[in-house]
């Protein structure tokens, strides 16, 4: 089996959709993380699909593009094999 990868998913224009697949990634048995540039926008779908990713264990966090969002994504994308900008 090979080794684990860390996948990194961005979530930017079209955050639901991010979300989603990010849900279908936990499938690979890699470890995946979340990484929203801004609030996550409130409704049904986003919800559906945080639910599934906190059963899932995989991390999101809403960077705050006021704050030194910037570094901390940097930081992230340098920390992962793998990221996705949605």
């Amino acid at each position: 089996m090979a080794d684990q990868k860390h996948i990194l998913m961005v979530a930017v224009q079209k955050p639901a959709e991010a979300l989603r697949m990010a849900s279908g990634l936990t499938l690979l048995d890699d470890a995946v993380a979340i990484a929203a540039w801004g609030k996550l926008p409130g409704g049904a779908e986003v919800a559906e699909q945080m639910e599934a990713l906190e059963f899932a264990d995989v991390p999101v966090v809403e960077l705050d593009p006021a704050q030194d969002a910037l570094a901390a994504l940097a930081r992230q994308i340098i920390d992962n094999d793998v990221v996705y900008c949605v």
